[in-house]
């Protein structure tokens, strides 16, 4: 037993600023100093004669670094560790820990803190305004892209559920941080997690942690819930769960706790939802691929993010904000799009989205030249490809005609080149620049396929 300290030290220690915690051998608490009392937010008569599970929200001994030293005689120096108290609030300090020994025998265990809870804080809010998206940088004019805008600025300003859905692209993540960039929450973490990502086996231990031999070679750990604790978690994809793991995060959501895997405590959590779909979420409800619980759980703000071809005034305005981009991070002057890319862009349906146009981009100014703009040539082949073919299929009649495969591909080409010539107007040289071709081998089809240098003119 430890024993009993003279009221001097007791009050020696209360005025120490310094957090001071002492266990007796069977883990209840002795000593429990102003600072501590300060740090944790708790009063002495809370803590004192209890034991440490019942004042702390641990979901196993074992992440008590008070209780490991006291029950494996380990030291812990300048060990950094985030916990909540049985009110729920979040801790996060450095400590020093070791046993104490009486005559040889471990009779307790003393925890020295420094309190870093509001640098914790500060370090995440500025690392999370590093990364975070705004409402202001979303960049489009389009009524559509403008009401969901509203929408979600609405909906920021409290902290029920959102699901936002649309395909592949659109920026539906850009919205999330958005979200919680003008919430209340914006001091707080953005945690996000593609459901897709996880394999079926660790969905759970990541999603809501899990305590040492949970499982083979699990080690104990925070899940996202927890860590997200105070802001919000992004769950893309949550259509790819499966049904169990859907109520098991259904539950979740519903109690606001958590239990780690192979724990027994539940652990409170003050967490904002934000899910994500990639398909219209009504067609995964019909499909099996969705719990309607789980969706109206989750849907208490619904947005959808509409696509770009829904919203083409937009596509000149991102074209110019993602030149600039990489204009600055290539150290390139590039001006702009031709005319011909201009109109390519807008008869160009994007089925990969914003996230398609901004790769275009990209790629055209990896092998653009310092300046210029960007021109058909630059676009990557499959844009070129496809074009040809609608231009191809768009020329040929309703009824099929019977002739040779040579005849047949002498009139498409003959089709192809006039268009081409129509939008340049009779111009060969930016003809030849669009079909990525040189102006002699252009002459040269033309001559052979007859279409006259009397429809065109030369630059």
């Amino acid at each position: 037993m430890l024993p009993e300290m003279p009221a001097v030290y007791k009050q020696l220690i209360d005025k120490l600023d310094a957090g001071i915690h002492i266990v007796d051998r069977n883990g209840q608490s002795l000593i429990y100093n102003e600072k501590m009392s300060q740090i944790e937010g708790m009063d002495k008569d809370e803590v004192l004669r209890k034991n440490i599970m019942d004042i702390f929200l641990f979901a196993s001994e074992e992440d008590s670094r008070l209780l490991q030293a006291l029950k494996h005689g380990r030291s812990f120096r300048s060990e950094r560790q985030t916990y909540f108290t049985f009110k729920g609030k979040e801790i996060t300090t450095v400590n020093d820990i070791f046993p104490i020994e009486v005559d040889g025998v471990r009779a307790g265990a003393v925890e020295i803190a420094e309190d870093i809870t509001k640098l914790e804080r500060m370090t995440r809010r500025k690392r999370q305004d590093n990364l975070r998206f705004t409402f202001e940088r979303i960049v489009g004019e389009s009524i559509q892209l403008k009401e969901t805008v509203q929408r979600a600025r609405q909906a920021s300003r409290t902290a029920s559920a959102v699901l936002l859905y649309g395909e592949t692209g659109t920026g539906k993540e850009l919205f999330a941080q958005s979200i919680h960039s003008e919430s209340p929450r914006a001091a707080g973490p953005f945690i996000a997690q593609n459901c897709a990502a996880l394999p079926e086996s660790l969905i759970e231990g990541i999603l809501f942690g899990s305590v040492k031999g949970a499982f083979t070679g699990a080690s104990g750990q925070t899940g996202l819930f927890e860590q997200a604790a105070g802001g919000t978690l992004l769950l893309d994809e949550v259509n790819s769960l499966s049904t169990p793991m859907q109520a098991k995060l259904l539950r979740v959501i519903q109690e606001k706790t958590v239990r780690r895997l192979g724990g027994t405590k539940d652990v409170p959590v003050d967490v904002r939802i934000i899910a994500v779909l990639n398909e219209d979420p009504l067609t995964a409800m019909q499909q099996g691929r969705l719990r309607p619980d789980l969706y109206y759980r989750l849907s208490v703000v619904s947005l959808a993010v509409p696509p770009l071809r829904e919203r083409p005034r937009d596509i000149p305005l991102l074209s110019n904000f993602f030149i600039s981009l990489f204009n600055e991070r290539f150290q390139l002057n590039v001006a702009g799009l031709s005319k011909e890319t201009e109109a390519l862009f807008n008869d160009y349906e994007w089925p990969g989205n914003v996230r398609e146009l901004e790769h275009v981009i990209e790629g055209a100014m990896n092998i653009i030249h310092h300046a210029g703009s960007i021109e058909p040539h630059h676009l990557p082949g499959h844009m070129r490809l496809r074009m040809l073919k609608e231009d191809i299929r768009a020329s040929e009649p309703a009824a099929f005609e019977q002739k040779p495969l040579k005849e047949h591909l002498e009139d498409s080409e003959r089709t192809y080149l006039k268009e081409t010539l129509r939008r340049t107007n009779g111009n060969v040289t930016r003809a030849a620049n669009i079909l990525g071709m040189s102006r002699q081998s252009l002459q040269y089809r033309l001559k052979k396929l007859q279409i006259y240098r009397s429809d065109t003119a030369d630059s």
